[in-house]
C-alpha cells in the first residue's frame, strides 16, 4: 500500500518542506494541492527521486463546470507539471448543484461534460489520467460511473473521497466499490464524528475498516492519502502530529491485496508461530503488535495475574493504541523524549508499547 498527503491547507511550507516531511514519517509520496510550490520541475523531479518519492496526484482548483475557459488553462498547467514530475494523475472536481435528473444533462452538468470533452483528448495525449472527485453531486457514485461509462477512456476515472460518499450520499464503502470497481485510481481518507466533526484517522465513525477491505477486494494498488486542516481543529493543527498518527494507524493494513499469513508449527506441533526463531522481522514494533493481534486476536497476550490484569493481543492493542492517544493529546510526537518509571507492572508495558 502506498501513503501520501495532501499538501492542501498546509501554509507556509515549501516543496522542500514536504519532501523532508514525507520522508520522516514514512510516506512514499505527496498529493500537490498547488502546482506553483513546486517552482522549477526538473529541480523538483531530482529532489523527488533522491527522496525516493513520488507525486501521487495534481489538484485542479478550478470547478469543471464553471466557465471552461480557466479551467482548461489551469488543466493544462497541471499536465505540463505533471508530465515533468511523472506524476499519473491530475484531480478535477465539481461542488456544483446539478438536476435530479441525469438522462438528459444540462446547465452544471452539461459544462462538466463539455470541458471533459475536451479535457480528455488532452489527459490521453500526455499519458495523464483525470480523476473526477466523488464529491458534490458525484459523491452518489453511480452517477458518476454512469459519467465515466459514457467517456470510456482510461484517461478518465475516479477518485473515492470516503467522507463524501458516506456523509453526502449515505453511501457503504461497499456500494461504492460495486459502483465504481477499477474506476477508483486515488482516494483520500480523513475521519469524523459527524459531517462537521473532523477527527484524526481512526478516532471518529468513518467505516474505514469497510473502505480498507472494499479497496482491498478490488486490488486496489494507488495511493491512500490523508487529508487535514490545521483550522479543523486547535488542538491538532501539528503537522508533527497529525502525519505519523496517521502512518501509524495505516501500518495494520500493510497490503491491500490480502496474502494468508504463512504460520509455522512449534516443536511438538502443539501451536504456531507467525515468524521463525531467530530471525530478523522488518517491521516496527507497532506493526508485530497489529500482526499478532490479527493473527491471533482472541489468544492470551498478558495474563499479570497479581494485578488481575488480562488480555487477548487485540484487548491489549487497545490499551496501547488508548494510551498512545493519552500521548498524543500531551504533544508527545516522533524524537519526544519519554521515561517510563515504574516496576514491572502492567502499566510499564502499556506504556512501552505505546510510547
Amino acid at each position: 500500500m502506498n501513503l501520501s498527503f495532501s499538501t492542501n491547507r498546509w501554509v507556509g511550507y515549501s516543496f522542500a518542506d514536504f519532501i523532508r516531511i514525507a520522508r520522516t514519517y514514512g510516506f512514499q509520496g505527496i498529493e500537490l494541492h498547488d502546482v506553483a510550490t513546486v517552482g522549477d520541475v526538473s529541480a523538483a523531479r531530482r529532489a523527488l527521486v533522491a527522496a525516493n518519492l513520488r507525486v501521487s496526484c495534481i489538484d485542479m482548483v478550478a470547478d469543471i463546470a464553471g466557465d471552461s475557459a480557466p479551467a482548461l488553462a489551469e488543466l493544462r498547467r497541471c499536465i505540463n507539471a505533471a508530465v515533468g514530475l511523472r506524476c499519473p494523475n491530475i484531480r478535477i472536481r465539481t461542488h456544483a448543484e446539478f438536476a435530479e435528473s441525469a438522462e438528459a444533462p444540462s446547465g452544471p452538468e452539461a459544462a462538466v461534460r463539455a470541458f471533459l470533452a475536451e479535457a480528455v483528448p488532452m489527459a490521453e495525449s500526455a499519458g495523464v489520467t483525470l480523476l473526477v472527485e466523488t464529491v458534490g453531486p458525484y459523491a452518489d457514485t453511480a452517477r458518476l460511473r454512469d459519467l465515466l461509462g459514457d467517456f470510456i477512456s482510461d484517461s478518465l476515472a475516479a477518485l473515492w473521497d470516503l467522507h463524501y460518499t458516506v456523509r453526502t450520499a449515505n453511501e457503504t464503502p461497499e456500494a461504492t466499490v460495486t459502483n465504481l470497481g477499477a474506476y477508483v485510481r486515488h482516494v483520500h481518507m480523513r475521519d469524523s464524528e459527524s459531517p462537521d466533526s473532523p477527527a484524526l484517522v481512526g478516532e471518529g465513525t468513518l467505516p474505514i475498516p469497510d473502505f480498507m477491505r472494499a479497496l482491498r477486494s478490488v486490488n486496489f494498488d494507488g495511493f491512500v492519502s490523508v487529508e487535514w486542516d490545521p483550522a479543523w481543529n486547535a488542538d491538532l493543527a501539528d503537522i508533527d502530529i497529525v502525519f505519523p498518527h496517521f502512518i501509524a494507524y495505516m501500518s495494520r493494513y500493510e497490503g491491500l491485496a490480502r496474502a494468508r499469513t504463512t504460520l509455522l508449527d512449534n516443536h511438538d506441533r502443539t501451536g504456531k508461530y507467525v515468524w521463525k526463531k531467530e530471525e530478523l522481522i522488518e517491521k516496527t514494533f507497532g506493526q508485530v503488535l497489529d500482526t499478532m493481534a490479527e493473527t491471533f486476536p482472541d489468544q492470551y497476550a498478558v495474563k499479570y495475574t497479581t494485578l488481575d490484569y488480562t488480555r487477548t493481543y487485540s484487548q491489549f492493542r487497545d490499551d496501547v493504541e488508548t494510551f498512545a492517544r493519552a500521548l498524543i493529546s500531551l504533544g508527545v510526537k516522533p524524537g519526544t523524549h519519554v521515561a517510563v518509571w515504574t516496576t514491572n507492572v502492567p502499566q510499564w508495558y502499556i506504556a512501552f508499547w505505546a510510547v
